[in-house]
């Protein structure tokens, strides 16, 4: 079984990168970045991609991200693990549970925070999930802020041949996600029992998939956990889980219509729109706070990075 990328050995057909995710922390939990990378900013929408765990919590602590903003995009939450306690300035404070969806909306600009509720700190608990981050298109980037939850058992499956599937957002696989968006994308959790194969959709310009755990093969060659896989426009492609099975994120979407700037939490398509969000969360964090919350985030010492430019943020 492959556990590294061998340069000298060419990717199969169809496949056109594999990205090694960056390890950071975020409010005291490790997570694996895997977008954006020097190889990919985005593939489709989808310009942050963050696998959180898997981790353990001692008693007495847990995630304490304070109220950060953004702007530009859509923060999408789902966990396999655990719990996080999500607050923003709309008002909204709502759990998160396995399964279950939560889709940020920031349009013209939201802050939240992401905690662990105080009960569940009174015991050792675990958390893993993916927290990834939808760019808006154009038309949509000042959108007003929004938040929606969807439960698990609100999200359309597929039980076949092995394959246990959950549609967290957009139309594929003969499903169709009530999670509204404003482009064509897809997202969805995939269970693979050992030697199942499923397809990627062939529709959509820009496809991705993530190996959260076990292996899967490409045309023959093996690919293990932590990898996200970025597979050419328009090749009917099929992952097969390896001896262990396999457990996958699957996204894409339509090409995004034009560039991206990139700074701390904040997308949009102007560098001049960043500039702005930087100095509204400097001089009086959006004029929003968050209700039951007495923290925030200071502006970091950080630069304005165009997608495709330099490195990535961070």
């Amino acid at each position: 079984m492959s556990t590294l990328i061998d340069p000298t050995n060419p990717l199969p057909p169809g496949l056109e990168t594999v990205i090694l995710p960056r390890t950071h922390d975020i409010g005291g939990f490790e997570v694996r970045r895997a977008l954006p990378a020097k190889e990919r900013q985005m593939v489709g929408p989808f310009i942050f991609f963050d696998q959180m765990g898997p981790g353990e919590f001692l008693t007495g602590t847990g995630v304490d991200v304070r109220p950060h903003p953004h702007i530009g995009l859509s923060t999408v939450t789902y966990l396999f693990e655990g719990e996080i306690l999500h607050r923003d300035s709309l008002g909204t404070e709502l759990p998160i549970a396995p399964g279950d969806v939560n889709w940020m909306t920031a349009g013209q600009g939201i802050v939240h925070s992401e905690r662990t509720a105080t009960q569940r700190r009174a015991a050792p608990h675990r958390l893993s999930g993916i927290q990834s981050w939808v760019a808006l298109p154009k038309p949509h980037e000042e959108t007003a802020p929004a938040f929606v939850h969807h439960g698990a058992a609100q999200l359309p499956t597929l039980d076949a041949e092995g394959v246990k599937l959950r549609l967290v957002a957009g139309n594929a696989w003969g499903l169709a996600s009530p999670v509204s968006t404003p482009m064509e994308l897809f997202y969805a959790d995939a269970v693979l029992a050992p030697g199942a194969q499923v397809p990627l959709p062939d529709q959509q310009e820009e496809r991705g998939a993530y190996v959260f755990s076990g292996s899967v093969e490409v045309a023959g060659q093996v690919f293990d956990a932590g990898r996200m896989l970025v597979f050419r426009a328009g090749d009917r492609m099929s992952l097969k889980a390896g001896p262990l099975g396999a457990r996958l994120l699957l996204l894409g979407g339509a090409v995004m219509d034009g560039p991206r700037y990139l700074f701390w939490n904040f997308v949009s398509s102007s560098r001049e729109r960043i500039e702005q969000a930087k100095a509204d969360w400097a001089r009086d964090r959006f004029g929003t706070p968050v209700p039951g919350e007495t923290e925030w985030i200071p502006l970091p010492e950080k630069k304005v990075v165009r997608a495709g430019e330099g490195s990535p943020t961070s």
